[in-house]
C-alpha cells in the first residue's frame, strides 16, 4: 500500500499537524478491550470522546460488551469479526501483552485497509517485534504512538484515544488551551497539564510518547506537527534519557524543555522505562546541552536564576515548567491563555507536627481539601488513635526485631541496648506505648503496677502458691497467677478505660497533665459515676493510697482529677484505668497507638502486677503491707526494680545492685518474634482470632508465652552460673565486684583450659562426642575471626567501664576464652555470648546471699529463671499488643503441606 506521507522525512510520516492525532472523526477498535487495564480505561475515554469506540475484540468473549456511560461497546474474537458485522475504524489501540503485540499489530493492518493511526500501550515489547512492528507500519502507511505510552488527546476536540491521559475525570485536566505537551512519561503528561493550568496556560494536544527502547512516532514528527498547528503558540517536552531522537531537533515554536534524570547515569539497567537509560552520549546532561544549543541558553532555568530565551529554557524540575513558560512567552510577546487556577506551593490536606514548635517555614498550615475528600478527611480526623492493617503475622511482627547481624533485638525501634540503660518503669510502658517514658508517666505506672503486686486474699495468690508448692518452675507459678486475671477480673476497668476515651476524645485534650484543662468540658452521668465510684462493699484502702502516692508525686494527671472530681470513693479499677489513659493518651493522640491498645492498657497493668507479685510466696503477702513495706511506702517510695530484687532476694537492694538487675532485664527484654516465648504469645492471640479483638484473652496469651518458657528456654541461664559456681568453689571470693580481689583468674582460666583440652582429646580417642559445650562462650554468629566479640557482651563491658563497676566472673570468662586459644583448646578466641554475660552478672548480684547460705543453688536456678521471665514479660506485652492490632484468625498456624510425618 502506498500512501504519501508529509514531506521531508526520509520515511512515511502520516501526520502533518498536532491537530490530527486524535480527531472527531477518529474511531476505534480496542484490542485486548476486557484486560484488567483497558476495563477501567476505555470506559472514561470513551465517553469523554464523545462514544468513539466502535469495538473491540478479546478472544472467548464474542458477544459481550464493555459497558460504559456512552453506551455498550460490543467485543468480538477477532478484528476480522468486527469489520464483517459492519463496524468500521481507522484507529486501533493495543492493551495486548508484550508477546501479542506484534501479532496484534499485523492483524490490524491485514485485514484493515482503512487504518491510520495504531496507540500501543504495552510496555517492554521486545526490540526485534518493535522492528518488525516498525516496517509493517512504514509499508503500509501508518502512524504508530508508543509502546509503552498513555495514548494521546486532544483538549481542542476532547478526544481521547488509549491510555488514561487526564484520569478518571480528564475534562478537569485536558483544559482548552495553546500548549501542546509531548512526553516520555505517560503520567507526566497529565501532571504538566495540571501544572501549566495554575499559570493559566491550556493544552492543545498532548502526546505520551513511551519510552521502550523504540519511539515510533518521536521528537521529530512532534516538531514537525507542531510547526503546522495553527492552534499552538508553544510546546513543552518531558525528555527522559536513553536515545538520540532529540538531537539536532528543528524547532519552530517556543519549547520548554524539561529533561530529567541525572540520577540514572549510574544505572547498568534500566529502571522504569525500558528505554530511559542513557550511554555516553544519551545521558541526561547531553540532552540537557542539546536542548541548550537549540536554545542559545547557558544554564538552566530555575526561579531563583530564570534563563530563557525565546526559543526556550531547560529546566530539570517538572515544578519549574509553568515559570519557564511564563517567561519564555513574555519574551515572544504572547499571555497565558486564561487567569491562573492555583499555584504549585504545597497545600498539605493532612499534617502532623507532633505538637512540636516548629520553625514558620517548615510548620506548614493545613489546607481544605475539595470535595469528597474533605468529608473524609474530616472523617479521618475524628479517628481517635492509629489504624493498623491486618495481615498474617506468622512469624512476623511490627514490635520487635532481630538484626541478624549483630543479635542485637529493637523493641519499637529501641535496641535492647539503650533499653539496659533504662529503669524498669520504663521497659514496662514500653510495650504499650511504643515509645519511652517521663518520670510523671514513670511514676504513675509504678503505682499502677505496683498496686496489684500485694495479692492478699487474691485467688491468683493461692493459684501461685499451689502451683509452687507442687514443685513446678517459676514460669508455671505465674502462668497459674495469670490464669486468675482473666477478662472477668478486668472488665469493669476495661469498660472505664473505654468511657474515658469516648468522654476526653473529642475534648481537645492532648497534654494528659494539662492544669488548664476545664473539667467542666467533660459531660458526666449517673452511668459514668457508678463505673469509676465504689460502693461501701466496694471501697479499699488500697485505691486510696494509690491516689494519695499520686498526689505526693505530683503528677497531675487530668484523668485522675476528674475520677476524684466525681464526688465518691474511686474504685481501685477506675484508678487504675484514670492511670493507664494517662499512660496512653499522648501517644494515642499522636496517633503512636491504636484505641484497642490504649483501652486494653489496664489489662497488662494488672497483669504485670500480679506476676510480679506471684514471684513471692503467700507469707509475704498481708493486709496492706507487702514484705513488710507498707501500701504508702511502696507506692511512693519502692522502685518496681527494688521489688523484683526484693521478690528475688528477700532484702532491699543497693543502687548498683538495682542498676545491675535493670540492665539484665532490659537485655533479656525480647530475642524478636522468632524467639519460642514470644511464638507462645502470639499463638494464643492468633488462636482467639484478632480481628474480634474484644474476645481475645490477654491473661491467656501471657500463659502462652510463661508456657513456652522452660529450662532450656529460660531456665538456662543457671548453667552458666553453675559452671562459674564449680569454677569457683574452692577459692574465697569476698566480695565479686571489687578488682582487687587478689585471685590470679589467668592461672586459673589456664588451668581449666588445659583440662578441657584434655577432656577433649580422651574423647576423641574413644569415639565420643566429647565434653559438653561450655555455656557462656562462644556463638554460631560471631566466629571464626582471630578474636571474636558478640557486641551485646561488649555493650555490657562498656557500660560498667562507664559506672566504675567490677565482676570478677565477667572478668574470668573474658581470661578463659584468651586461656582456651593459649593452649589450643579453640582454633580463635571465642566471643563470651549474652547467657554468660547474663550468668556473671546474676551470681554476682546473688553471691553474698549464696555465701551466706541464704540462697540454695536450687534457689539460684529460681531467681535466674525468674530474672529472664520478669524481663521476657515485657516483650511478650509487644508481641500481644502487636498481634491483636494487626494479626489474623489463626494466622500462625503451620500449613499442612509444611507438616511432615517422621517414623
Amino acid at each position: 500500500m502506498n500512501r504519501k506521507g508529509v514531506a521531508g522525512f526520509p520515511y512515511y510520516v502520516g501526520i502533518e499537524s498536532l491537530a490530527q492525532v486524535a480527531t472527531a472523526e477518529d474511531t476505534i477498535c480496542v484490542l485486548n478491550i476486557l484486560g484488567t487495564e483497558s476495563r477501567q480505561v476505555t470506559p472514561v475515554s470513551h465517553a469523554y470522546s464523545g462514544g468513539n469506540v466502535v469495538f473491540g475484540t478479546s478472544a472467548g468473549h464474542k458477544g459481550e460488551v464493555l459497558v460504559t456511560k456512552a453506551g455498550s461497546i460490543p467485543v468480538f474474537d477477532s478484528v476480522r469479526e468486527g469489520l464483517d458485522a459492519g463496524h468500521h475504524f481507522n484507529t486501533g489501540v493495543v492493551y495486548l501483552p508484550p508477546s501479542g503485540v506484534r501479532d496484534g499489530v499485523a492483524e490490524l493492518i491485514r485485514v484493515n485497509p482503512q487504518l491510520r493511526k495504531i496507540v500501543i500501550l504495552t510496555e517492554k515489547v521486545s526490540v526485534h517485534d518493535a522492528r518488525e512492528i516498525r516496517a509493517f507500519a512504514q509499508s503500509n502507511g501508518i502512524d504508530i504512538f508508543g509502546g509503552n505510552c498513555l495514548g494521546v488527546a486532544d483538549s481542542w476536540n476532547q478526544i481521547r484515544i488509549g491510555g488514561a491521559l487526564g484520569g478518571d475525570h480528564p475534562e478537569e485536566s485536558l483544559i482548552k488551551g495553546s500548549v501542546a505537551i509531548y512526553s516520555n512519561s505517560g503520567n507526566f503528561t497529565t501532571t504538566i497539564a495540571q501544572y501549566l493550568a495554575t499559570r493559566g496556560w491550556g493544552t492543545t494536544t498532548l502526546i505520551s510518547s513511551g519510552k521502550d527502547v523504540y519511539i515510533h512516532f518521536a521528537a521529530d514528527e512532534f516538531a514537525n506537527a507542531l510547526a503546522n498547528d495553527d492552534r499552538s503558540r508553544a510546546a513543552v517536552m518531558y525528555i527522559e534519557p536513553g536515545g538520540y531522537y532529540e538531537q539536532n531537533l528543528h524547532l519552530t515554536k517556543p519549547v520548554v524543555a524539561c529533561v530529567v534524570g541525572r540520577w540514572k547515569s549510574k544505572l547498568t539497567r534500566a529502571v522504569g522505562h525500558a528505554g530511559a537509560m542513557g550511554g555516553a552520549g544519551d545521558n541526561a546532561e547531553s540532552k540537557e546541552r542539546w536542548f541548550m544549543d537549540a536554545f542559545e541558553v547557558d544554564e538552566i532555568f530555575t526561579p531563583e536564576n530564570p534563563v530563557a530565551s525565546a526559543k526556550g529554557a531547560v529546566v530539570i524540575n517538572i515544578a519549574h515548567i509553568p515559570l519557564a513558560l511564563n517567561k519564555v512567552a513574555e519574551l515572544n510577546g504572547f499571555a497565558p491563555d486564561f487567569p491562573p487556577t492555583g499555584d504549585l506551593t504545597l497545600k498539605p490536606w493532612l499534617g502532623n507536627n507532633q505538637r512540636l514548635d516548629l520553625p514558620p517555614e517548615i510548620d506548614i498550615p493545613i489546607a481544605k481539601a475539595m470535595a469528597p475528600y474533605d468529608l473524609q478527611i474530616a472523617l479521618l480526623r475524628e479517628q481517635i488513635g492509629a489504624v493498623v492493617p491486618r495481615q498474617s503475622m506468622r512469624d512476623s511482627s511490627g514490635a520487635t526485631r532481630m538484626d541478624p547481624a549483630t543479635q542485637i533485638t529493637s523493641v519499637h525501634g529501641y535496641s535492647v541496648l539503650d533499653l539496659a540503660r533504662l529503669p524498669f518503669e520504663v521497659n514496662l510502658a514500653l510495650p504499650l506505648v511504643h515509645e519511652t517514658v517521663g518520670e510523671q508517666d514513670r511514676a504513675l505506672l509504678h503505682i499502677a503496677v505496683a498496686g496489684e503486686t500485694n495479692l492478699v486474699g487474691d485467688p491468683a495468690l493461692a493459684a501461685a502458691d499451689a502451683a509452687r508448692d507442687a514443685g513446678n518452675a517459676p514460669n508455671l507459678v505465674m502462668a497459674a497467677a495469670a490464669c486468675m486475671v482473666g477478662p472477668g477480673r478486668v472488665d469493669r476497668a476495661l469498660r472505664a478505660a473505654d468511657r474515658l476515651i469516648d468522654l476526653f476524645g473529642s475534648s481537645g485534650l492532648h497534654d494528659p497533665y494539662d492544669a488548664s484543662f476545664d473539667l467542666g468540658l467533660i459531660p458526666v452521668d449517673d452511668e459514668t459515676r457508678a463505673l469509676f465510684l465504689a460502693s461501701d462493699e466496694e471501697a479499699s484502702t488500697r485505691a486510696q493510697a494509690m491516689l494519695a502516692a499520686a498526689d505526693a508525686a505530683g503528677g497531675g494527671s487530668v484523668f485522675l482529677s476528674f475520677v476524684q472530681s466525681l464526688g465518691g470513693r474511686v474504685h481501685q479499677d477506675g484508678v487504675l484505668a484514670a492511670i493507664a489513659m494517662t499512660l496512653a493518651w499522648g501517644p494515642l493522640m499522636r496517633k503512636r497507638i491504636s484505641r484497642l491498645t490504649a483501652a486494653t492498657m489496664p489489662w497488662y497493668l494488672r497483669l504485670y502486677g500480679v506476676m510480679i507479685g506471684a514471684t513471692m510466696s503467700g507469707t509475704r503477702h498481708r493486709p496492706g503491707a507487702l514484705c513488710d513495706i507498707p501500701d504508702a511506702e511502696l507506692f511512693e517510695h519502692t522502685t518496681l526494680a527494688e521489688l523484683a530484687f526484693l521478690a528475688l532476694t528477700g532484702k532491699k537492694p543497693t543502687a548498683a545492685e538495682v542498676r545491675s538487675l535493670e540492665t539484665l532485664v532490659g537485655l533479656l527484654i525480647s530475642n524478636g518474634p522468632g524467639a519460642i516465648s514470644a511464638q507462645g504469645a502470639k499463638g494464643a492471640v492468633s488462636a482467639d482470632g484478632p480481628q474480634t479483638p474484644e474476645r481475645v484473652q490477654i491473661n491467656k496469651a501471657m500463659v502462652g508465652f510463661l508456657t513456652h518458657t522452660g529450662f532450656s528456654h529460660g531456665g538456662n541461664g543457671f548453667e552458666g552460673m553453675a559452671f562459674l559456681l564449680d569454677r569457683f568453689a574452692t577459692v574465697d571470693v569476698g566480695d565479686p565486684t571489687d578488682p582487687n580481689h587478689g585471685l590470679d583468674l589467668r592461672a586459673m582460666a589456664t588451668a581449666y583450659a588445659r583440662e578441657y583440652k584434655q577432656q577433649k582429646a580422651q574423647a576423641k580417642e574413644l569415639g565420643a562426642s566429647g565434653p559438653p559445650a561450655l555455656p557462656g562462650v562462644h556463638h554460631p554468629v560471631f566466629k571464626g575471626k582471630p578474636v571474636n566479640y558478640d557486641p551485646r557482651e561488649q555493650f555490657f563491658a562498656t557500660t560498667m567501664e562507664e559506672r566504675g563497676e567490677y565482676n570478677i566472673f565477667h572478668d574470668y570468662f573474658r581470661e578463659l576464652v584468651q586461656a582456651l586459644f593459649d593452649v589450643g583448646a579453640s582454633p580463635y578466641v571465642f566471643c563470651i555470648n549474652v547467657d554468660g554475660m547474663i550468668a556473671a552478672l546474676l551470681l554476682a548480684l546473688l553471691w553474698p546471699d549464696y555465701q551466706a547460705g541464704r540462697i540454695t543453688e536450687a534457689e539460684l536456678e529460681t531467681a535466674a529463671f525468674t530474672v529472664f521471665l520478669l524481663g521476657r514479660m515485657m516483650g511478650a506485652a509487644a508481641e500481644i499488643d502487636d498481634h491483636l492490632n494487626r494479626g489474623r484468625n489463626m494466622d500462625t498456624r503451620t500449613p499442612a503441606s509444611h507438616c511432615k510425618f517422621v517414623t
